[in-house]
C-alpha cells in the first residue's frame, strides 16, 4: 500500500538512495532540501514533489511535513570540519531545524519520524566494540549536535502520545554517486577518484587503522526498515565488520583497475588516538533477524553504477 512519504535531505547522497528505495516500494514521496549539499542531479527522472527550504524555517518545514504519515529526517550540515569552524550554524541546523521538523511531525499527526544520525555522538569512547548503551562521549559541535537530536526525538516520543521517533547512527556510508566532496565521504570515493583520474591510491601511514563501511543501498533498506520497528531507542547502522586501509585500497584496485598503483606517504599529522573503530550490530539482526548486509568487495563492484 503506498504512503506518503517525507524525505529532509532528499537531495543528497544517502537521501537520494532512500528516494529511489522508497519510490521502488510504490511509495507516494516529497523531499525537502535547500540543495547547499545535496544537488537536484540526484533526483533527475525521479518522480518526486520537491519542496525547497531551510530546515531552519519552522514555516518552510510545516509547509512539508503537511499531508505526509511518515517523515525519514535526514537534512543536515553533517561536515565536522565545518561545524568546528561555525558551531553555531551547525547547532542551528542539525538542533534547531530537528527540532522544527519534530514540532511540524507533531503538529501534523505523523505517525513516525526516522531520524539519521551519527555514530560521531560516541566520539573518543576506547568501548570496542561500541554499542548503543556505549556512553556517548561526542567531541565535535557535530557530534554534540546529533546528540542533542538525538534527545529531542526520545524527548518527543515520551511526552507526546501516539508520537514514535527512531534513529538510525551512520558510519562511512559509500556507495554509488557518491561525490568525494561529500561530507560522509571516507576513504572508498576517494580512492575510486584517483583511479579515474589515473593517479595513484595514495595512503596515509601505514595504512592500518579499521573502519567499518557500509553500502548505501543497506542504509536505505535499513532506514525504510525502522518504520516497523518497535523499539524508540537508536541503532548502529554498520555491518559490524572493520577493513583495514590499506586492504581497502587494493581491494578497490582489484575492482576497478589493477594497473593502478597504490602508495604509502608519511601521515601529515599525529597518528589518531582511535587506530581501529568497530560495532556492535546485535541489536540490529535481532530486531531484523533476516538482514543481510552487503560485504565490502560485493559494495565497491555496486559501486560501479
Amino acid at each position: 500500500m503506498s504512503r506518503r512519504v517525507l524525505v529532509t535531505g532528499g537531495g543528497g547522497f544517502i537521501g537520494s538512495n532512500l528516494v529511489r528505495a522508497l519510490l521502488e516500494h510504490g511509495d507516494d514521496v516529497r523531499v525537502l532540501d535547500n540543495f547547499s549539499t545535496g544537488s537536484r542531479e540526484n533526483l533527475d527522472g525521479l518522480d518526486v514533489e520537491v519542496v525547497e527550504g531551510e530546515l531552519r524555517s519552522y514555516e518552510r518545514v510545516h509547509n512539508a511535513v503537511r499531508g505526509v504519515e511518515l517523515v525519514f529526517h535526514l537534512g543536515a550540515m553533517g561536515s565536522v570540519p565545518r561545524s568546528v569552524q561555525d558551531p553555531l550554524t551547525s547547532t542551528a541546523v542539525n538542533v534547531e531545524g530537528t527540532l522544527n521538523v519534530l514540532l511540524a511531525a507533531r503538529d501534523e499527526s505523523v505517525r513516525r519520524v526516522v531520524f539519521s544520525s551519527s555514530t560521531s555522538v560516541y566520539g573518543s569512547t576506547r568501548q570496542l566494540p561500541t554499542t548503543e548503551s556505549t556512553p556517548p562521549d561526542p567531541i565535535s559541535p557535530y557530534g554534540v549536535a546529533k546528540l542533542a537530536a538525538e534527545r529531542y526525538c526520545v524527548s518527543f516520543s515520551r511526552v507526546y502520545e501516539s508520537f514514535e521517533s527512531v534513529v538510525l547512527r551512520y558510519f562511512n556510508v559509500y556507495g554509488p554517486r557518491q561525490s568525494p566532496f561529500s561530507q560522509y565521504a571516507a576513504v572508498v570515493p576517494l580512492f575510486i577518484t584517483a583511479i579515474s583520474r589515473g593517479e595513484p591510491i595514495t595512503i596515509f601511514g601505514d595504512g592500518e587503522e579499521r573502519r567499518d563501511h557500509i553500502l548505501v543501498d543497506d542504509v536505505a533498506a535499513l532506514a525504510a526498515l525502522m518504520l516497523r520497528h518497535r523499539s524508540l531507542g537508536a541503532l548502529n547502522a554498520v555491518t559490524g565488520v572493520s577493513t583495514s586501509f590499506h586492504d581497502i585500497a587494493y581491494m578497490v584496485a582489484k575492482q576497478f583497475d589493477n594497473r593502478v598503483p597504490v602508495k604509502s606517504v608519511p601521515r601529515p599529522g599525529p597518528r589518531p588516538h582511535l587506530l581501529h573503530r568497530f560495532f556492535d550490530i546485535t541489536n540490529c539482526l535481532k530486531a531484523f533477524p533476516g538482514f543481510r548486509f552487503t560485504g565490502l568487495a560485493d559494495g565497491l563492484a555496486l559501486s560501479k553504477r
